[in-house]
This record gives structure tokens, sequence and C-alpha cells, in this order.
């Protein structure tokens, strides 16, 4: 070996010192990528796209941990081409021509594509963009974006309808702990050359308080690796002995102290705020206290202002319980306006109390549909007029000759029996609500069958010159 290899590998053992597990850990193949099945499985879009050499323009979303810069390498190396790596937010457009021009003449030269991986690419410019488009379109670069936003919000347009988008998920439990003994048994990267026992409690806790991602997974290993293996080393220095043992056990305490209780993955304004909002609301419509209250217990946990969620179950009590029982948005109106006076955290027990009591209350979205039907005739059928005898004795009368004045023929219900008659209060045929069988709806349903009846009968006898 001459001096230059000596060196280069002293140089390599050097930066592996002091680069993180989780740097190191980082998959060198396809095949050692953790999770992501369902776009890197066999058969799957981006396998297909990988192994047919047809990598177009790529966005790859998702949370933190997930791979996404991983993957961008893996892409680079599986294709054999040049790979490149710039964050939107902080690259100028004179380093985009540069990128532009290098890998022009790269591949007139050489033959030999370039990928560009743009990290936080919902941050990237319409300057940048117009630099940028031209010469992906035309294939001279092959541009890979990553972010942990929704794209199709935060993400341009011009950018997204150029890519395909692909979402990574947060790696299951199975995933973390594959990844986890793959670290501890590896000899060159991870920790293989000691003697390290690892309790399956202990992945376990890592597994689960890491939320999928691996990154804090592999850190919490090598905290809880290195602070034991220090503490051996000084015990042994104490001791006088020349060489301490290397033999390791991490158990479940090491693990939990390891590693920071995890954090929910939660922005407040981005697909996390809605989908859990989404998964609540749709588990007490669905009638399941059980999944509402964790997601209330969710929300709450990462922040969400409180005021949002009593917002929505006020909706909600109206929306898909109705008159199926009509306490529901009394229950949805008291919890809002306590929560304004006590606040948090003793709001939670208010919220949890209507949220349980909303989730087993009867279900009815007649008034809801009634309205909508009703608001979709306003705005897209023919005007129905104000029927005169309906209409304000002092409003502006009809023109001369037109018929009756305003108000005319109209009827006082409660001088009539039950207070009901067969007056037309529409001029027109049409049904809108329609109440269910189910909840206090049921006697409401029963009730308007009977108006309905008695006002057909009553309208019938009028047009027969009955009294």
């Amino acid at each position: 070996m001459d001096r230059v290899d000596l060196w280069a590998g002293q140089r390599e053992q050097s930066r592996r010192a002091v680069e993180p597990l989780a740097v190191r850990m980082r998959p060198r193949t396809l095949d050692e990528f953790a999770g992501q099945r369902h776009i890197l499985g066999p058969g799957k879009l981006l396998r297909r796209m990988l192994e047919a050499d047809v990598i177009t323009s790529l966005i790859l979303h998702g949370p933190p941990g997930t791979g996404k810069t991983t993957l961008a390498e893996l892409i680079a190396q599986f294709t054999k081409r040049h790979f490149e790596r710039e964050n939107a937010s902080s690259v100028g457009v004179k380093r985009i021509r540069e990128i532009l021009d290098e890998a022009a003449i790269r591949l007139e030269r050489t033959g030999r594509r370039t990928v560009l991986f743009l990290d936080e690419i919902h941050r990237f410019t319409k300057p940048q963009q117009d630099v940028l488009l031209a010469d992906v379109e035309r294939g001279i670069l092959t541009l890979v974006g990553a972010t942990t936003e929704n794209p199709l919000f935060a993400v341009n347009s011009a950018l997204v309808s150029r890519s395909t988008l692909f979402r990574l998920e947060p790696l299951s439990e199975d995933d973390i702990v594959d990844v986890l003994r793959r670290a501890i048994a590896d000899k060159e990267r991870g920790f293989g050359a000691l003697e390290l026992k690892v309790d399956d409690d202990a992945l376990h806790v890592w597994a689960t308080k890491c939320d999928g991602d691996a990154r804090r997974a592999l850190t919490a290993l090598e905290v809880a690796t290195l602070s034991l293996l220090k503490g051996q080393k000084d015990q042994g220095a104490e001791g006088k002995s020349e060489s301490p043992p290397l033999s390791l056990h991490i158990d479940r305490a090491a693990a939990e102290d390891s590693i920071q209780q995890k954090a929910a993955v939660y922005d407040g304004t981005g697909d996390e705020h809605y989908n859990s909002i989404s998964a609540f609301i749709k588990s007490v419509r669905g009638s399941d206290p059980d999944a509402a209250v964790y997601w209330l217990a969710r929300m709450l946990d990462a922040g969400e202002d409180p005021r949002f969620i009593a917002r929505r179950l006020a909706i909600l009590a109206s929306e898909d319980i109705g008159n199926a029982d009509p306490r529901g948005i009394m229950v949805a109106q008291s919890a809002w306006e306590l929560l304004e006076r006590i606040g948090m955290p003793e709001g939670r027990i208010i919220l949890a109390q209507a949220t349980t009591y909303l989730a087993l209350a009867p279900k009815s979205n007649a008034s809801y549909v009634a309205i909508d039907e009703a608001m979709a005739d306003v705005k897209e059928g023919r005007t129905i007029p104000v029927p005169v005898h309906l209409r304000d004795g002092n409003a502006a009368p009809p023109a001369p000759g037109s018929g009756a004045a305003n108000g005319t023929g109209y009827r006082y219900s409660h001088a009539d029996a039950g207070a009901i008659n067969d007056q037309d209060y529409l001029g027109v045929e049409k049904t809108y609500y329609r109440p269910t069988d189910r909840g206090a709806e049921k006697t409401l349903g029963e009730r308007l069958e009977e108006l309905r009846r008695l006002r057909k009968v009553g309208r019938s006898r009028r047009v027969e010159g009955n009294p």
C-alpha cells in the first residue's frame, strides 16, 4: 500500500470515527433500505422505474427520519448517476446554473446523467424554478426533491405537475427493530466489535418511542452504548485496569434513559393537524368513544388549540347528530363555553365528556342534508317567488292589477285546531327534511308525517269545496 492509499484510509477511518451512528448506518443498497415496501417492493412503481431506468423528476414527502435523503442517494447510485445535494432554502440561482452547466458537460463527455437532490423543496422559489425546469424537462438533469409538507399544497404547482410524488411512511416497529439489530451486529459501521447485548424490551422501547424515525432510534442506541462504554472505561481507570472488559448490557431501563419522551409529529397547520382532526370527527361520527378520546388526547398532547376542537364538536353536534338528540348541540355549546372560562389543563375533561357523549348519541345528518339540498336549489334552480299571502303587508305592494295585496289570504295558524292548517308555505312541492328513525328524530318524523297528512287532507277538502 502506497502513502496515498494509506493516507486515504486513515482519513476515512477518522471521518467515520466522528460520524454519528445514524449516518454510518445509512443503507448502501436498496435491499438494505428499511420500510417503504409500498413504493419499493417487487412490482411497485418506484422499483419498476429504477429497474427500467426511466426515473423522472421525483418529490419524496413524509415525516422526518423515513429515509428521504438516503433514498435519493440510493436512486443515484442504482442508476449510476452523479449525485448533487442542495437545500432549496439556501441554494441560489448562480449555483443552480453551475450545477446545470456541469451536468450538461458531464452528459456530453461521459454520457453520465446527474441527480440533483433538493431538500426542503417546498421552499424553492419561482426564479430558482424557472432556471431549472427547462433542463429538467430536456433530461439534462433529474430532480429529486424532499419535503415534510404536503407537496400538493406546499410545492410550486409547476414542479408538482412535472414530478412523480411518493409518500414515505413512518417505519413500523418491526422495521425499526431490524435497523437496530443490523447496527448492533455490524462490525464495520456499527457496534459489532463490542460484546453488546441488548434486551428485546430495550429494542421495543426505542421502536415505540422513536415514532417511526430510524434516526432517533439509532441515536438512542448510540447514546446507551457509548455511555455504558464510558462508564466501564472510567471504572477501569479507577481500578488501574489496563484493558477494561467491553461486554455491555442494555436493558429496558437503560433504553428508557437514552431516548426522550416521544414528541408527536404535529405541526398545527400541516397534514397531521388535518389528519388528526379528521380521525377525531370520524370516530365520533362512527360512535367509537375510545378511538375519539385517543385522537382527542393526541391533539391536546401535541398542543392543538382546544378551542378549535370545541368548535369542531359544535359543528358535528348539528351536522351528524342533529335532531336525533337535540341535547347534543347543547352539550357541545356548554363544553365550548366552559372551556373558554376554565382553560387548560382541566378543559381536557370537559372536552372528553362532550366527546364521549356525542360519540354515543344517536346519529342523523337529516338537517345537514336538508339545508345543503335547499342551498343547491337556491343557487342552481329557478328562484321561487314568495307567495302573496306570506309577504309582509308593509312591503312594496304588487303592481296595480297584478292581484291581491301583500298578505291577503294568510291564515293565522293559532286560529286553527291544533295550530295546523293546510296553507302552502313554499308554492311548489319540495321535500328537504327527511327525519331518520333514530333517537328523538323518530318521534319528530312521526310528527312530520302526521302534519303532512293533515295538510294533504285539508287541501283535498278545499279543492272539493268542503269546509
